[in-house]
């Protein structure tokens, strides 16, 4: 094959590979939800209360440990689980029981879930127990208005005050 005809076969093999490119960096059209629908993200990680108190130990307890050992305060370090509810005009969406991470069961627990609802106005209350009894102690309830295509946010953050929508 001469120089021109090798030449001529890898431009068309290049233009080729370009429109192939450029057609479906714009087509087909993708849509992750419908056009008259919105989607509810709840996302966080938040780290319980620890399963046991901190506890002091005795003189007889610290005088049986080596020395670099005899740290005066004991504190277990397996948190409680995360039990988060959330329900959308009084139907319950969703109840999770989400265990802390970690191999010693003492990192924060994360959630993540997506809905995909009915765009329009919605009456979310989202409850939260971070306790070994599993009494649900943080609460929050939003009536929202989410338009179509758009997404609500459901964090929490204790800092904040407990738990945060954004829309």
């Amino acid at each position: 094959m001469n120089v021109v005809a090798r030449y001529a076969a890898q431009g068309a093999l290049y233009a080729a590979f370009v429109a192939a490119i450029g057609y479906f960096s714009s087509a087909p059209a993708y849509r992750h939800i419908a056009p008259d629908e919105a989607l509810v993200r709840l996302s966080f990680s938040h780290a319980a209360q620890r399963k046991e108190p901190c506890r002091s130990r005795t003189p007889e307890e610290l005088a049986k440990l080596p020395p670099n050992m005899r740290a005066e305060r004991v504190c277990p370090r397996s948190r409680a689980n995360v039990i988060v509810e959330l329900d959308m005009d009084g139907k319950l969406l969703y109840r999770i029981v989400a265990p802390p991470s970690g191999l010693g069961r003492d990192g924060a627990a994360t959630v993540y879930r997506r809905h995909v609802v009915a765009a329009g106005a919605h009456r979310f209350r989202a409850r939260l127990a971070d306790s070994v009894d599993g009494k649900l102690t943080h609460a929050a309830e939003r009536d929202i208005e989410i338009g179509a295509g758009r997404v609500l946010l459901i964090d929490f953050n204790a800092a904040a005050g407990g738990f945060v929508f954004k829309y």
